[in-house]
């Protein structure tokens, strides 16, 4: 399958990196400008084995012409950049090709909006930190979850499943949205809490106010997904969460066993100076809760102190948690309040 990878960083480096090894060819595009792996290698380290390989040089999209006609166009860019780079990748397919994005969040949903039924839908369980330019470190045993946004089945989701699967694990499913919210949840909770707190989220859960902030933003994010019809589905925990009590205890060790000690991949971004990607995350819950007329005081506020930090007038740090729960009470209460 004639495929372009748009994105070179861990994912893209990741997915890249394990179909060469297999002898198969794959151009790499950075979307915006050019780069290369350092001495044109590609290399991984960590989980499913060492792979090192000769990489083909890192081209401008500009470099790319329609006569490419790509069968399939993995989208492995941060989710700001896929959706600025996204509408310009669908005039490189070919007749019935597919624009595959694996960002968190809505990014998936988002492309679709603007360009159609040319966008299958997707998203990564893989684990990867980029420890240089080429040189990913495979952090989990994860895998791609591939689908049609509009549910089911579709040849084409099996011939990308196929595909891919030579490199990594993948997994097809009949209920992509529900896949993408259960993700989603723990993006919500996990990943933007230990960004927040500047912690793990074993260190955050401990911190004062830590545990009241996860399980606000987790419940709410849910009740969102719920009220617009979407089905989560079970990944590496059930979605829906026991009642408060030992089953729920029990359910946030099977978290914690997955999550507990990663470093954020929010937190490695702002700690680089990066744009985050809260809009796609906390910001979609917040979005389409609005839009269904559903509260979420504690996901909005979590998006303004994330954006605090991005502009660097707050630090993180577990002391911020108390502060988002105060401002989410006054949200909440349609109350004035500040960080």
């Amino acid at each position: 399958m004639n495929t372009l990878i748009v994105g070179v960083g861990a994912l893209g480096g990741l997915v890249a990196a394990r179909l060469r090894e297999r002898r198969r060819a794959v151009p790499l595009s950075a979307g915006r400008g050019g780069g290369a792996p350092r001495g044109g290698r590609l290399s991984v380290t960590g989980v499913g084995g060492p792979a090192r390989v000769d990489a083909p040089a890192v081209a401008a999209l500009e470099a790319y012409a329609a006569g490419d006609a790509f069968e399939l166009i993995v989208l492995a860019t941060k989710a700001r950049d896929a959706l600025e780079v996204g509408p310009r990748l669908p005039r490189l397919l070919a007749p019935g090709g597919a624009l595959l994005p694996i960002q968190n969040g809505g990014v998936s949903q988002l492309l679709a909006d603007r360009l159609g039924e040319v966008v299958l839908g997707g998203l990564s369980n893989l684990g990867a930190t980029l420890l240089a330019p080429g040189e990913v470190e495979q952090r989990n045993a994860g895998h791609l979850v591939v689908g049609e946004l509009t549910g089911g089945v579709s040849p084409r989701a099996e011939r990308v499943g196929a595909w891919l699967g030579r490199a990594v694990e993948v997994r097809v499913t009949p209920n992509l949205a529900g896949a993408v919210w259960s993700k989603l949840l723990l993006n919500c909770s996990v990943t933007t809490l230990g960004a927040v707190a500047g912690r793990t989220m074993r260190e955050y859960l401990a911190a004062p106010g830590g545990r009241a902030l996860f399980d606000r933003a987790y419940d709410e994010a849910l009740a969102v997904a719920l009220a617009s019809g979407a089905r989560p589905e079970r990944m590496l925990v059930e979605p829906v969460p026991p009642a408060p009590g030992p089953a729920r205890e029990a359910w946030l060790d099977q978290v914690l066993a997955a999550y507990g000690d990663l470093k954020p991949s929010m937190l490695q971004d702002l700690e680089r100076g990066r744009a985050t990607e809260v809009d796609v995350v906390n910001g979609h819950v917040v979005d389409v809760g609005r839009r269904l007329g559903a509260p979420t005081p504690v996901n909005a506020a979590i998006v303004e102190a994330v954006r605090a930090l991005e502009r660097g007038d707050l630090a993180p740090g577990p002391a911020l948690l108390p502060r988002v729960l105060a401002r989410a009470g006054a949200c909440d209460a349609r109350e004035s309040s500040t960080f």
